[in-house]
């Protein structure tokens, strides 16, 4: 099973210099990959609950946002082996022929190494101030047709509801064929169809290791009913980390609770075969300074084995 790290990109660490020194610190303690999210707002009246806290309030890092692409890129220059992941760019905010020519630049300067992971969004304001489309799912649906049109197309033609890209030669090609791997986070129905219709991984977060087991037998089920290989979907687990003192309760949250706690949660990956962790510890208590960023990095890496 692989091992990821998410950048120090949001809150009061994100900085070039600390962005590069963790992406190395990462390669050398022996992750397979590392990864920036995406978020546009702090908004401060917002019109919808951030699901993952309490009460519904934004984590006060968002304030601080280094976009997600120009982060891995500027990390690819400074490192030679780890894969370099996005969990998750949300397909709302972009335009697929301009974001598949940024992706396309990443994968050739980084000589092959990213991942795209893609995602719908939550945040209404953030909808509005990029003038997302009414029909979020039937437009990410040709979105992806899009990007893969581009990729694996010589010369290029598309014509859809709202996307239309007229015969082209669209060079260079990623270094990666057919295309980099796409992995969707996807949690209802029509959400998990489009990962068994489009991508090669399914991202969830939050979810109990039985629960994606039986939630990514569904995808694989559609997968097949489509003409694909259900085995090529792979699962790529997200896993937000919250370190607390001594163990959490029985209604914690996967990754949530003492070392022992998540060591287990990294343990029921393994036993469902999960081809991928990506931890995530930039909320929990104790990150402080680049050092401590880097000491809980540490940490995560010898708990997972």
């Amino acid at each position: 099973m692989r091992l990821g790290y998410a950048l120090p990109q949001i809150g009061a660490l994100a900085s070039g210099e600390a962005l590069v020194e963790a992406a190395q610190h990462a390669e050398g303690l022996g992750f397979d990959s590392v990864w920036t999210l995406d978020r546009l707002l702090w908004p401060l009246e917002p019109q919808a609950k951030y699901n993952a806290s309490a009460d519904g309030s934004l984590p006060e890092a968002f304030k601080t946002a280094l976009d997600p692409l120009e982060s891995l890129t500027f990390v690819a220059a400074h490192t030679e082996r780890v894969a370099l992941g996005t969990s998750v760019l949300n397909i709302p905010f972009y335009n697929p022929a301009l974001l598949a020519r940024r992706l396309t630049t990443l994968d050739v300067l980084s000589k092959g190494r990213l991942r795209l992971g893609m995602g719908m969004g939550w945040s209404t304001d953030e909808f509005g101030t990029v003038g997302a489309p009414a029909k979020r799912g039937p437009a990410a649906d040709e979105f992806l047709q899009v990007l893969k049109a581009i990729w694996t197309q010589d010369p290029v033609s598309f014509v859809g509801e709202y996307y239309n890209v007229p015969k082209s030669i669209v060079y260079p090609k990623p270094v990666q064929q057919p295309h980099p791997p796409i992995y969707l986070a996807a949690y209802s129905p029509p959400a998990m169809r489009r990962v068994a219709q489009y991508a090669d991984g399914w991202n969830p977060v939050g979810i109990p290791a039985a629960g994606m087991q039986e939630m990514l037998s569904g995808i694989r089920q559609m997968a097949e009913a489509a003409g694909r290989d259900p085995k090529a979907i792979q699962l790529i687990v997200r896993a937000n980390v919250h370190f607390v003192d001594g163990p959490a309760d029985d209604q914690r949250r996967p990754f949530m609770g003492s070392p022992e706690q998540i060591t287990s949660d990294v343990d029921a990956c393994r036993e469902i075969d999960a081809d991928e962790i990506q931890f995530d510890a930039q909320f929990s208590p104790g990150i402080g300074g680049l050092a401590n960023f880097k000491a809980r990095m540490e940490q995560l890496r010898e708990l997972a084995g």
